[in-house]
């Protein structure tokens, strides 16, 4: 790989495994928007970086060498060799191989634990539009003005103490449907406890879910997706519809609970968990596999 930068925008030449469709619609992140020229625009900490692949070329806009080196570098998981995690999933069987090819440019990204945490307690039994609709939402109200990108306001994220700010009421009407009160309990919690939830990185997998769980609005799957787009917890295996379709589909042809596919496939997979789970969540979505 090859990076420069060059107006306002870094130049990336020869970055293997990177589609930026793939990795913006595999169910990880929210607020990443499609542009008109099929460009990504999105916010991380306070930053406005839009996204587009030409050809070969990858330019990461609206950013600079410091930014792309010292944030975007370790966003996009650039440092990690995705050709060689999927050689060893693609050996696995010929079901991963396939799900691998269809979503082959996928990373996981890298992302704020705390926002994740609250991303995901919204996204409990929600479309993915209202999701985003409510996350920015929440930005726009309780999160700092960031500035503008093509036309369009940005705001960061709220912090704890920013989100505090908000009443149960304040937080419905930012669309977050029932699970207003999941999110200011959590949000009191974390403020009274004084706890960092990005901590919980550097704890255990099964550590950090244990952690997780204790919040009001987060379950098995949303723990799991916290601890996995959140705290890269890579041995951690989601289980939605959608891979519960695509895992009776593949593997398992009996109707197994939740915690017992999660099983198999942690079992199945190993320290690759994770990334198993996204080529077969993308590949199953995609192709409404089992619908």
């Amino acid at each position: 790989m090859r990076y420069y930068e060059q107006d306002n925008s870094i130049v990336i030449e020869n970055i293997g495994d990177f589609e930026p469709k793939h990795i913006f619609e595999c169910g990880q992140c929210f607020r990443w928007i499609k542009e008109e020229d099929d460009s990504y625009t999105g916010v991380f900490r306070d930053k406005i970086l839009n996204v587009k692949k030409e050809n070969d070329l990858v330019y990461f806009n609206n950013t600079n060498l410091k930014d792309f080196e010292e944030i975007w570098y370790d966003y996009f998981d650039l440092g990690t060799d995705y050709s060689k995690i999927k050689r060893i999933l693609s050996d696995m069987d010929e079901y991963l191989k396939k799900s691998i090819e269809f979503g082959y440019g996928i990373r996981i990204l890298k992302q704020d634990s705390w926002e994740m945490l609250i991303s995901f307690i919204i996204s409990s039994n929600n479309r993915i539009p209202m999701i985003q609709k409510a996350i920015n939402n929440l930005s726009r109200e309780y999160g700092k003005y960031i500035g503008s990108y093509n036309g369009e306001d940005y705001y960061s994220f709220p912090t704890p103490e920013e989100l505090n700010k908000a009443s149960i009421e304040d937080i419905r009407n930012c669309k977050t449907g029932f699970r207003d009160k999941y999110i200011k309990t959590t949000t009191e919690r974390v403020i009274n406890d004084n706890d960092d939830v990005s901590n919980y990185r550097n704890l255990s997998t099964e550590e950090c879910l244990k952690e997780l769980l204790k919040f009001n609005g987060v379950g098995a799957k949303v723990g799991d997706c916290i601890a996995l787009f959140g705290m890269q917890k890579m041995d951690t295996f989601p289980v939605d519809v959608w891979v519960k379709r695509v895992m009776q589909e593949f593997y398992i042809k009996e109707d197994l609970s939740l915690p017992k596919i999660r099983k198999f496939a942690i079992d199945k997979f190993g320290d690759l968990s994770g990334y198993a789970q996204q080529y077969l969540f993308y590949y199953a979505r995609e192709l409404g596999i089992g619908r």
